[in-house]
């Protein structure tokens, strides 16, 4: 695997490969991996030539100068996943090196998506990662992108800025992955204690409960019930549960024939915030 640390390097190294008609897919992270990034890098391997993976703790997407000090680290054991899984390039800059001083101010109109769920309870949040992305974008141009699903917003504002800019890119949504007990893996959960871990999971049972009675009983019903099962947990302090139509995210009452919808939520957990989702079956 190739580390690469600079703009300029990343850019001469992909134009090479670009001349044997390789294509490139890239894989955003922010670092302290785990399986569910490897399985994007799994999944990239056999449906491109090259697997870009960037690792960069992005300070615009931050709302919370704590958040982004506590936000872990762990470089030599990301590299050590990354050669295992077979990734061809990672791209390490500094901050320096993708925030140049006296930058332009960056803004996009995401619409509903920068201001609901996650767009209210961190505000700003959305631009900082439309702003770091579009530059690996640029960067980078690879003809395809892997994204998790467990990000869902965060996947669907992506999607948003392709559109907008036209960008030359196929989105790869990745599925979720999670452990043997059902917690979505996120690197926020190497701050969670062992009892933390098992109160998590309550989480994944609430959504499980949706995803299960979707097609027969009522959304407010669903909703009442799952609250409840995560009310069973006195650790776990709600911040949003819903049920969303899954390109606008825009929360439903009741669903409709042929669209598909997604639950999501977000929590707090000893002072951890946890966010899940699961994507409902579809009324035929």
């Amino acid at each position: 695997m190739q580390i690469i640390r600079s703009k300029n390097e990343l850019k001469t190294a992909l134009a090479e490969l670009r001349s044997e008609q390789q294509r490139v897919t890239l894989v955003p992270t922010m670092g302290a991996l785990h399986a569910g990034h490897i399985s994007l890098i799994e999944y990239a391997k056999p449906r491109t030539d090259i697997v870009v993976c960037s690792i960069f703790v992005n300070p615009t997407q931050f709302n919370d100068p704590k958040d982004l000090e506590k936000y872990p680290r762990p470089i030599a054991d990301d590299i050590a996943l990354l050669e295992a899984a077979a990734c061809d390039i990672l791209f390490l800059p500094s901050v320096e090196e993708m925030y140049p001083e006296n930058e332009a101010p960056w803004h996009i109109d995401l619409g509903d998506l920068d201001r609901i769920w996650e767009g209210e309870h961190r505000p700003g949040h959305f631009q900082g990662v439309t702003q770091i992305v579009y530059k690996l974008f640029n960067l980078v141009e690879p003809d395809q992108a892997c994204f998790g699903q467990k990000d869902f917003q965060q996947v669907m504002v992506i999607q948003r800025m392709i559109e907008i800019k036209q960008l030359p890119i196929t989105l790869l949504i990745c599925p979720i992955i999670r452990d043997a007990h059902g917690l979505a893996l996120s690197s926020r959960n190497a701050r969670l204690s062992d009892a933390g871990r098992v109160q998590a999971l309550v989480l994944s049972k609430a959504l499980a409960h949706i995803q299960s009675h979707f097609l027969t009983e009522p959304v407010d019903k669903l909703l009442a019930e799952a609250r409840a099962i995560l009310a069973s947990e006195e650790a776990i302090e709600l911040e949003y549960l819903a049920i969303c139509e899954t390109s606008s995210l825009k929360a439903i009452s009741e669903p409709e024939h042929g669209k598909s919808y997604v639950a999501i939520l977000a929590a707090w957990l000893a002072g951890v915030r946890l966010i899940d989702n699961m994507l409902m079956p579809v009324k035929a």
